[in-house]
């Protein structure tokens, strides 16, 4: 069975952190590169945080910074009351010696996928601007990318406004360039990511593993699941991100709806909101498969045999 090539497009974050470690060493996955945008924090931070990621875990991977603010808006939102002053607060990493590569990450995307047969499938788990970014400046990469796979939106509530998910409202606009593309899409997002909770009772499964990876993945949702349940009164954090690898792994960990989603660029009170089409109102040609149910057991399952893998 071949591989599945990916770029990770991230922005660390406590659930990209996990993202990363599970996709680097799946039996499934080719990680080809990190690319990293500005979004749980400042891209000098992110950016840092994806370093050190690789670093801990002795991963080979390279690492390329990117956008560090929207395509259009002018304010860079970020999410340091759950992610905290670094973007990764929690874990204690020792000094950093692994640096990203010289080259932009939008060029880094551009040029991987020119240079392929078509295989590649990007998988954005931040704001979406390096991926819009790198459709406009070269618009021939389109036929080259297989699939995106996506977690951000949601077709019902969002996390920072009513109507808006943090990762669309962070660049709406580049949202909107990337469901327009044509391109098939997976959509990931809160609808099912909040039904993966990391309750101590998962915390404490993993933790019995007793391996640095194990107990990088007990420091990182110790510290999310406090900061959520300080925000949003949880008992666990939910782990948005790794759901997208998850799916790669094995996509009966979701089931999927094809919808048409457009993003809400022109209001203010629902700016950012992925409007999808769940009834087919509109009778437009769907644009996405959007997520609507998640075997909680398999992912959980998944995440431990991520973490079992470095051994």
């Amino acid at each position: 069975m071949d591989k599945r090539k990916i770029i990770l497009d991230c922005d660390p974050g406590h659930d990209d952190a996990v993202a990363i470690m599970l996709a680097a060493k799946s039996p499934q996955i080719d990680l080809l590169g990190i690319t990293v945008v500005a979004g749980n924090q400042t891209l000098e931070k992110t950016t840092a945080n994806a370093l050190n990621v690789c670093q801990y875990l002795g991963l080979d991977i390279p690492v390329y910074a990117g956008c560090g603010q929207p395509m259009i808006r002018d304010k860079q939102v970020i999410a340091d009351d759950i992610h905290g002053e670094t973007g990764l607060d929690g874990p204690v990493f020792a000094p950093l010696r692994k640096k990203a590569e010289d080259k932009h990450a939008v060029l880094y995307i551009i040029d991987t996928l020119m240079a392929s047969d078509g295989d590649i499938t990007l998988v954005p788990t931040g704001p979406l601007t390096n991926i819009a970014m790198a459709i406009r400046l070269e618009p021939r990469i389109l036929p080259k990318i297989r699939e995106i796979v996506l977690m951000g939106g949601c077709y019902q509530l969002g996390n920072v406004t009513p109507a808006a998910e943090f990762n669309i409202l962070a660049d709406a606009d580049a949202a909107h360039v990337v469901f327009t593309c044509n391109r098939p899409i997976t959509m990931v997002g809160l609808d099912v990511t909040r039904k993966v909770l990391c309750y101590p009772s998962v915390i404490e499964r993993m933790e019995k593993i007793g391996t640095p990876p194990a107990m990088l993945f007990v420091d990182l949702m110790r510290f999310f699941s406090k900061s959520q349940k300080a925000v949003f009164g949880w008992e666990g954090g939910p782990l948005h991100d790794p759901l997208t690898i998850a799916y790669l792994i094995d996509p009966a960990v979701l089931t999927t709806k094809a919808m048409f989603t457009e993003i809400d660029i022109r209001s203010v009170q629902s700016y950012g909101r992925t409007n999808c089409d769940f009834f087919g109102y509109f009778k437009r040609e769907p644009n996405s498969n959007v997520a609507v149910e998640v075997d909680v057991e398999k992912f959980w399952d998944i995440i431990e045999q991520g973490i079992r893998n470095y051994g």
